[in-house]
């Protein structure tokens, strides 16, 4: 049995019924150079040629700006197949992309030690 909104890909018992890399034809590299924090956002063009269920999927994801790692998440695919399968929505004009911007530089130590501090109060 299908899960809501899942249409026939999944099976609640089995999982996927389709390989995550048959969804992309078997392509590993994007052509679109993408960061699991790159938001990613529909630009409202009617994408041409076929789309797969999960390039629809993608797409209805991103009316509102979102993150690479966000959408693989809903998706329930590894971030590289999502990487492929945004990539070929920009390349068909259907979504925008964006470097992710960061409020403080990744590499402070304080906040890296910030971090840390926060991962061991959670073991």
């Amino acid at each position: 049995m299908a899960a809501a909104g899942d249409g026939p890909l999944y099976d609640d018992a089995a999982g996927r019924l389709v390989r995550p890399y048959t969804v992309i034809n078997g392509r590993t590299r994007p052509t679109t150079a993408l960061d699991l924090l790159s938001q990613v956002m529909a630009t409202g063009a009617t994408p041409l040629g076929y789309l797969g269920p999960e390039h629809e999927q993608a797409l209805d994801l991103c009316r509102a700006p979102v993150s690479v790692a966000e959408v693989a998440a809903h998706l329930k695919l590894p971030a590289a197949v999502t990487k492929v399968l945004l990539s070929d929505l920009v390349d068909c004009g259907a979504l925008t992309t964006k470097p992710p911007t960061f409020q403080h530089n990744p590499t402070d130590r304080s906040l890296l030690e910030a971090v840390l501090d926060g991962l061991r109060r959670q073991l």
